[in-house]
């Protein structure tokens, strides 16, 4: 199969669809991977990287993209509309909740889309976790960095020190975004509580932080009491394929001290603080109710070198088998027919055919197998 690997194009965004070492593992299987040049050069990928690896370097993104399998990191923009038509099979980060345009566009194109996000394993998102991960660490290395004063926060230290009450970090969200999150905080020394509605989750993370970390059940009133006096608040939210419900409300925003900061990880699924919006790398933060809100929905393309090589380590085994087997791989793997979102102009995804009633509706009489 021929399988294109165009150069992202959101802001900033330097991470790839293929490492060079995906690139060799599919070339040995007798695949040919036409690469755009220089997609791999922010997360340290040359082209002579891949060239050496057996891919073919095309001058733009036109020749990566009129392949038989697209293979992206973020979802397409609209500049990259143009290159989609059916017979195609994309694979990648679609988040279509958030983007009724792009969900429109991929029905009215005919393209198969799979989206890493809904890919689903026994329970678990496993194409989602290592951005996860990567993420939830980077929230409070981002959030500790605009407290500073220079950046517009409050000036607190999140450790404090001895004499000097440590900030105080509250994370709305248990989950994998949420935990690592919390790992950093309390390894900086911050007060840390974790807002969740799973008991059993907030059990699991009393054997994992014992008290280094307050566990408390995500309820309104427990949300509003802890708002005010918060220096660093992670919005952790998760509901796949919906937009994040949302929890903190622009009074209770209004309420936080000047220069407090509000990093929401959920903006990709439309937030859960209703005064955030997405930002982008080059302009990442702005202030509203005199808080600083970070709002970067593709936050691990900051750190590329590592989040392409964690991205591929989960979505290398799911591209073999698009590749080898195309859409009936859809047929023997029930974990990524559970990724399809979009198929021969139908809006396929239960949940996403929820978020677009009127989508669902023109596009009646489709399910997955």
């Amino acid at each position: 199969m021929e399988i294109g690997v165009p150069k992202e194009t959101k802001d900033l965004e330097f991470r790839v669809g293929l490492s060079p070492a995906s690139v060799q593992v599919l070339i040995n299987r007798g695949h040919s991977v036409f690469v755009e040049t220089t997609a791999g050069v922010g997360s340290g990928f040359t082209d002579e990287d891949y060239q050496q690896a057996g891919a073919t370097i095309v001058s733009e993104a036109k020749d990566a993209w009129n392949r038989e399998l697209v293979i992206k990191v973020k979802e397409p923009l609209a500049s990259e509309y143009q290159y989609m038509h059916k017979g195609q099979i994309l694979f990648t980060y679609l988040h279509l909740a958030a983007s009724r345009s792009l969900t429109e566009h991929l029905i009215d194109c005919g393209i198969t889309a799979i989206a890493y996000e809904t890919v689903e394993l026994n329970g678990t998102l496993p194409l989602l976790v290592p951005m996860s991960i990567i993420a939830g660490r980077l929230s409070v290395q981002f959030g500790a960095r605009f407290l500073e004063r220079q950046q517009g926060g409050r000036g607190v230290l999140l450790g404090g020190i001895p004499g000097v009450s440590p900030g105080k970090v509250t994370i709305l969200g248990g989950g994998v975004v949420g935990t690592e999150a919390a790992k950093i905080a309390v390894g900086m020394g911050a007060k840390v509580q974790i807002f969740d509605i799973n008991l059993d989750r907030l059990s699991y993370l009393e054997t994992l932080f014992g008290s280094r970390v307050e566990l408390l059940y995500s309820t309104a009133p427990a949300i509003e009491a802890a708002i005010p006096d918060t220096d660093l608040l992670i919005g952790a939210v998760l509901i796949p394929g919906r937009n994040a419900p949302t929890l903190v409300e622009r009074q209770l925003v209004a309420r936080m001290h000047p220069g407090s900061v509000i990093v929401d990880v959920a903006v990709d699924q439309g937030g859960c603080i209703e005064t955030l919006r997405p930002t982008s790398h080059s302009q990442p933060t702005y202030v509203e109710e005199g808080v600083v809100h970070y709002g970067v929905p593709n936050m691990p393309g900051a750190v590329p070198w590592t989040a392409t090589q964690a991205l591929n380590n989960s979505t290398l085994p799911y591209v073999v088998k698009l590749a080898e087997e195309g859409i009936k791989a859809l047929e023997n793997d029930p974990a990524l027919a559970m990724g399809l979102n979009v198929s021969n102009y139908q809006l396929v995804h239960p949940v996403v055919r929820d978020v677009f009633k009127d989508l669902a509706d023109r596009t009646a009489g489709f399910s997955i197998a």
